[in-house]
């Protein structure tokens, strides 16, 4: 085992580690979603009961099947994801008041209603 798979393997055993995030250079950018879906098949084999969370610029419609962020990665890598913070930050609606997210135009959506009902479903948080 590399140095990298076994230092995410040790920290995501870890028990105050409850669920991995996805950020940061944008995961939904094509060449990361071919990258990350082989390590997310691994953590969900390995984790199955961590909750992902993803955030993206991306608006979530974007990257439904003819989105133009669509991949033939697209569907499999959403698949893992339990909550995606969609929409880009804007900086004049930005709030500090509120919780996962940093500016009003974003959604936290709740990834498994969404599968389910093919509706986005939004999770409303009180504000901070």
């Amino acid at each position: 085992m590399n140095r990298y798979k076994m230092r995410y393997s040790t920290r995501l055993s870890l028990p105050m580690c409850r669920e991995l995030t996805l950020l940061g250079g944008d995961p939904f950018e094509e060449e990361n979603q071919e990258a990350l879906v082989p390590f997310m098949r691994r953590v969900k084999e390995s984790y199955p009961n961590k909750d992902v969370w993803a955030y993206t610029g991306y608006l979530y419609e974007e990257l439904l099947e003819n989105g133009r962020k669509h991949t033939e990665y697209t569907d499999e890598l959403l698949s893992m994801i339990d909550v995606l913070v969609d929409g880009p930050f804007i900086e004049e609606q930005k709030d500090i008041t509120l919780k996962f997210k940093g500016s009003a135009n974003q959604r936290v959506i709740d990834m498994e209603k969404t599968r389910a009902t093919g509706e986005v479903s939004i999770l409303e948080f009180t504000k901070i």
